[in-house]
């Protein structure tokens, strides 16, 4: 892989360095975006300007990042309404300095339309090279992706990094599942990018089309976009589906591909040499939280075309207080991301995550795709399931329910097949309050 002289370190090298020599390549790299980003970047020249920091500060050591204000999704959203063109204030460019257009999911709000540079997106692939690095990913490998080729980020990026990488990169879009195993077969793919609920759902096909899933070559599956891909139960679902290891991956259109997992365990290490990682309480928890558990909070390093500082993820995380070994330096996150802070409920007291009814519910193995119905009785919040299985295996997950919650939680039956599919983010949680 040919790398420009402003190119990341190659995973190989940084997962190797010291703390204290990654924190010293955090404060340089974040010190030399903000000199390139300022006076251009409206949004950040007036927000930083708003908060009492002058233009001309930087970072002595990260730490001091803490004092700096947060960024929201909701204020890109905002800026991107404000502006009469649909492009936030905090793309640093004129438009035609831009080479790419995605637009976030619009899973959580209105979607947001991002821009990226040339280089930008080269700094994409070079941080997608941690998640190739971590499943052994080489230009003897055939990389399946099995998304649709929208304007949502997708795996687009994984396409450039397997490119870049020298491994062969074939696109599933347009395809039927059916068609797409089909296309693994025929194209030898040794390797699968998709989410984790698409990977249980071709497996699915597979047994329904009589398809034989001896019949592909694939070992390793890069998962992203659900929290299942650490979620153990989840994991070891689509491992043995498979017969193949799964390797977890995060990221967002807005931030960029910020985690990447490993092949022998759930968890996600975070790519700091192209983010500062921070872990924050979260407000609406029911009961106080333990330390190093809460909301992740990314700082971009490296993507000047549209930079995030201290930007609120979302994703609640329980950060590792040690690196998970010598191997790597990057900090560990051992449940990966657990769940959404906006996905959070709290029923009768107990704080519910969509990744602890997911564990439960993918530890039956006659259970098939399901659905959480949330509605609203009085002052107390409510929770339902819809599942496809039997009328005994839903009553077998109702005391399970129970058991791993505390909670009396109802559980109603669909036919198999009823319930919706989607090789996207999945949809699984029905808000009716």
């Amino acid at each position: 892989m040919s790398l420009s002289k402003n190119s990341l370190p190659h995973p190989s090298e940084s997962w190797l360095w010291s703390r204290d020599r990654l924190l010293e390549w955090q404060v340089e790299q974040f010190n030399r975006q903000l000199a390139e980003i300022l006076p251009h970047n409206q949004f950040y020249a007036e927000k930083l300007s708003a908060a009492g920091i002058s233009l001309h500060d930087g970072l002595r050591c990260v730490s001091d990042l803490q004092s700096w204000p947060f960024t929201t999704k909701s204020e890109l959203s905002h800026s991107s309404q404000t502006t009469g063109t649909g492009i936030s204030r905090h793309q640093t460019f004129p438009a035609q300095e831009y080479s790419r257009v995605h637009r976030t999911s619009g899973t959580h709000g209105q979607p947001l339309m991002i821009l990226d540079t040339a280089a930008d997106w080269q700094w994409w692939s070079e941080t997608w090279q941690h998640v190739l690095q971590s499943a052994n990913v080489d230009s003897q490998d055939r990389v399946f992706l099995a998304f649709s080729f929208g304007p949502f980020i997708g795996f687009w990026s994984a396409h450039q990094a397997c490119v870049d990488r020298g491994a062969m990169a074939i696109p599933g879009g347009g395809l039927s599942t059916l068609a797409r195993l089909e296309f693994m077969r025929q194209s030898s793919a040794t390797v699968v990018c998709c989410t984790p609920s698409y990977a249980l759902h071709m497996a699915e096909v597979a047994l329904v089309e009589n398809f034989s899933m001896d019949d592909l070559k694939i070992d390793r599956l890069i998962v992203a976009g659900e929290s299942g891909g650490s979620v153990p139960e989840v994991r070891s679902k689509i491992a043995n589906l498979w017969n193949a290891d799964v390797i977890d991956h995060a990221g967002a259109t807005e931030i960029g591909p910020w985690g990447f997992g490993l092949r022998d365990r759930c968890g996600l290490h975070i790519a700091e040499t192209s983010f500062i990682a921070e872990v924050v309480p979260l407000a609406n928890m029911a009961e106080t939280a333990e330390e190093h558990f809460g909301e992740l909070v990314l700082t971009s390093l490296g993507r000047l075309g549209a930079p995030v500082i201290r930007y609120r993820t979302g994703d609640v995380v329980r950060l590792s207080p040690q690196p998970r070994s010598t191997e790597c330096c990057f900090s560990w996150l051992p449940e990966g991301v657990i769940g959404r802070a906006d996905d959070m409920v709290t029923i009768r007291g107990v704080n519910i995550f969509p990744s602890s009814i997911d564990s439960i519910v993918r530890s039956m193995p006659n259970v098939g795709e399901y659905q959480v119905q949330i509605w609203r009785e009085g002052q107390l919040d409510q929770l339902s399931l819809t599942v496809e299985a039997s009328q005994q295996d839903s009553q077998q997950l109702e005391k399970l329910l129970s058991l791993k919650t505390s909670l009396r939680i109802g559980v109603q039956t669909a036919a198999a097949g009823s319930l919706p599919r989607s090789d996207t983010k999945s949809k699984r949680w029905i808000d009716r309050r």
